[in-house]
């Protein structure tokens, strides 16, 4: 009886909802040769290839350090050979050492006499002092003394608030995937999984996330501005208002009160009108900010983090207000405000974070202005349209879903716009993998940018989402991107500013540790749940009793709390960093370099 109730809803669902012409039947064989499986594995080969180089590039440079003990260590020894030496034979190698020293070479070995001359204008720079590269290294120049400190002080205490929420945030979600492996844990209501599932992905979103990005636009705006931040008490009662969304949410969920199924729109709406009032504070203070400049051009990061707060009060206008809340039209603004949540909050405003600091800490402008344009426009275009992609073969009219099919397609022209303009950005710069953690952060988010937005526009297509529909593979991806591009991102500008404002850099083995902690956990993560969300969906497929996919993803469920329990222990280790960073100033010594950057608008 359910293997027949099982197939006579499939076969519903794959009539159009206009129209009722029979769609062919979904057959699960041959499932591998899909193009949108074949395509996710070669996203995450991309994946894996990028890791290998970072890898590859940090060896090296642990080589090359043993390369320089080893020859200290000769030098040391040769040293103590002198010493044991009589007076005779020492003069007679110091003698040679003069002689060696005198010889000089005489200007002509690699050329001639003859006047150089550029015919084809091919040089635009010589030099004739060897000490004197011809690109500079971009000196680690404290930013401290031309930084006021009311913007210190409000980058810290945002950055601060939302490393508290990352660390309860992930705690929960660690308990919550050892409830996979062991069930029986605790029998607490307040502990029960469908309380503390939003709990987590609530505190991550609205408190790491959002207090994350607010905190680092800030010192974004004001310095592309070359002004200041228009109101610093407005900033200070936006955060009292987003950190008492989040307090006061996650006692309510926990106690049971909810705002329904609406995925991230767990909190009801009173406790979301605070955050919504922060966020119409948060835009006010950078609009006038940027109305206030004192340069002509606005930059693009000015865009997308002002866009980025505009779609997001829209957002919440939307989803919360009780028009279109009954039945089909709810879960049509479901779909729209779960992706545009994802998609025109944080991706919108951590795309402008790269914009400006990626550059700044690579010391180069950005590979190009035209190319962020048309990333920014392409985005605003297609993304409004994908999230019905979430409701495919569902009652809602089929040229609905086909529209969010082909605008999820159109997103690979914002992708691919805005992943080329950071890889050439970086090109020429590789050699900052093998010297700081900041580069390979940028990096994987990045290529996460690339591989987790291409494999939701292919999990889009018809066939990959009747496969992977309502299994973990959607845990996989939306870890994927989420953690994947954005944490990463977010710790990427974390370790580029922060240093510049206090004067004290982490050691390199905690960054290190946090950010190999981070991959590898994720990786594990990522790749468990695809692997086990995929046959679960192939289960379904096939008829197969529900209880049989729960057994079978027993295995994949442990590589999750793996996995999970590396990144957690990697978000502690970030939260030492950061303490260590904020904890005590070091004094700000003369500098021997320009103070002033410009973001190249």
């Amino acid at each position: 009886m359910k293997k027949a109730a099982i197939s006579l809803g499939l076969s519903i669902a794959l009539f159009p909802a206009s129209g009722w012409a029979q769609a062919e039947p979904i057959s699960s064989d041959n499932w591998i040769s899909s193009p949108g499986i074949i395509g996710t594995f070669i996203l995450i080969f991309i994946v894996l290839f990028v890791a290998a180089i970072i890898f590859l590039a940090k060896l090296n440079s642990y080589v090359d350090t043993l390369k320089y003990r080893q020859f200290d260590k000769k030098k040391m020894e040769f040293d103590e050979e002198l010493m044991a030496l009589e007076p005779g034979e020492i003069d007679d190698i110091l003698d040679k050492r003069k002689r060696a020293l005198r010889y000089k070479l005489t200007g002509t070995e690699l050329g001639g006499n003859e006047r150089v001359v550029d015919e084809k204008g091919l040089v635009n720079r010589v030099t004739h002092e060897p000490e004197n590269p011809l690109v500079d290294e971009k000196k680690k120049t404290p930013i401290e003394i031309e930084t006021p400190e009311q913007l210190k002080k409000i980058v810290i205490y945002y950055l601060g608030a939302a490393v508290f929420w990352l660390v309860f945030g992930t705690l929960v979600g660690q308990y919550v995937g050892m409830k996979f492996v062991w069930p029986e844990m605790d029998s607490v209501s307040w502990l029960s999984f469908g309380r503390l599932r939003p709990v987590h992905t609530n505190a991550v979103f609205w408190g790491w996330t959002s207090l994350a990005m607010i905190g680092l636009g800030y010192f974004v705006i004001a310095r592309t501005s070359n002004t200041k931040i228009y109101s610093y008490k407005a900033a200070s009662w936006a955060w009292i208002l987003i950190n008492l969304t989040v307090l006061l949410g996650t006692i309510s969920l926990m106690a049971g009160i909810n705002n329904g199924g609406g995925e991230y729109r767990e909190y009801i709406w009173p406790v979301m009108l605070l955050f919504a009032v922060g966020l119409v504070i948060t835009f006010w203070n950078f609009y006038k900010t940027v109305a206030t400049r004192t340069i002509s051009d606005i930059y693009v990061s000015n865009w997308y983090i002002l866009a980025a707060l505009i779609w997001t009060i829209v957002l919440w206008a939307i989803g919360y207000m009780p028009f279109f809340q009954n039945g089909l039209g709810e879960t049509v603004i479901q779909g729209y405000y779960m992706h545009q949540g994802v998609g025109m909050w944080f991706m919108t405003f951590t795309l402008g974070l790269i914009y400006y600091y990626l550059p700044s800490a690579l010391n180069k402008p950005i590979y190009s202005y035209s190319l962020g344009v048309l990333a920014f426009w392409t985005q605003m275009l297609f993304y409004t349209m994908i999230g019905t992609h979430h409701f495919v073969f569902s009652p809602l009219p089929w040229w609905l879903q086909t529209t969010a099919i082909v605008f999820s397609a159109g997103m690979f022209i914002p992708v691919v716009a805005g992943t080329t303009n950071f890889l050439m950005t970086m090109k020429g710069s590789w050699s900052h993998i093998s010297k700081s953690y900041v580069l390979p952060f940028f990096l994987v988010g990045v290529i996460f940018y690339f591989v987790g937005s291409t494999q939701g526009s292919l999990q889009a297509f018809r066939f990959t989402n009747y496969v992977w529909h309502f299994t973990d593979f959607n845990v996989a991806h939306s870890h994927m991107t989420m953690y994947g591009i954005i944490a990463f991102v977010l710790w990427a500008c974390f370790y580029t500013i922060l240093p510049k404002l206090t004067g004290k850099e982490p050691p390199q083995i905690f960054v290190g540790a946090h950010f190999w902690m981070a991959f590898l956990g994720l990786f594990a993560y990522m790749v468990s749940l695809m692997a086990g969300g995929t046959y679960k969906g192939l289960s379904w497929i096939d008829g197969n009793a529900f209880i049989e996919s729960v057994i079978l993803m027993k295995p994949y469920w442990v590589w999750r709390a793996i996995g999970g329990s590396a990144m957690f222990i990697s978000h502690l280790i970030f939260a030492y960093n950061f303490y260590y960073m904020v904890s005590s100033k070091k004094p700000i010594k003369s500098l021997d370099a320009p103070v002033l950057e410009q973001a190249n608008p």
